[in-house]
């Protein structure tokens, strides 16, 4: 099989939508309303300096294999696509607030998705794993991988950060956010 007709066949696949877009390299994160906490202990952070095998024993094989390893989970799998209450998203490894309950939304896709991260808790890279350039994002403390930015979400920012459930954890807004990991 030659790559064009690979491509031709991909393109052909009902969930091809899925995978194009042409996403975003850095997008233009919006502010946190006032009301959604994001951590309150969380003043300047960096980059964790843990290895693989530290993260390997705080998380499940399967988060591991998402956050670490670039994997995804099955599409419909994440008990998150029907979590509808207000609260924080936070990363599963290290636990820093990535996105609040205002900017989740259905998007169809299998996976929860958001239009915008809490400002300045996602970086980005560009990824060719399946031969289509895709914009994958991460979580600028632990580096855990998230999942992927498409621009065909809805106002006001027009993205989609389509997430693995497996690399997030939500804290409903009636519950105190846990402390960071170190």
């Amino acid at each position: 099989m030659t790559r064009k007709s690979f491509l031709q066949r991909l393109l052909a696949l009902p969930s091809a939508a899925l995978l194009i877009g042409c996403a975003r390299s850095q997008s233009d994160p919006v502010d946190v309303p006032d009301d959604i906490r994001v951590h309150p202990d969380i003043g300047a952070f960096g980059p964790l300096d843990k290895s693989l095998d530290a993260w390997r024993a705080i998380v499940s094989e399967d988060a591991f294999y998402i956050l670490f390893e670039e994997g995804t989970e099955p599409r419909y799998s994440s008990p998150l696509l029907e979590e509808k209450r207000r609260g924080t998203y936070l990363c599963a490894a290290c636990r820093l607030p990535l996105f609040t309950s205002v900017t989740k939304y259905d998007s169809g896709t299998g996976w929860p998705s958001f239009w915008a991260p809490i400002e300045g808790r996602l970086g980005t890279k560009r990824d060719t794993k399946l031969a289509i350039p895709r914009t994958e994002y991460h979580c600028t403390r632990c580096g855990g991988h998230q999942g992927h930015v498409f621009e065909d979400g809805p106002d006001p920012t027009g993205l989609r950060y389509c997430n693995n459930g497996l690399a997030l954890s939500f804290v409903p807004e009636d519950e105190s956010l846990p402390p960071l990991r170190t």
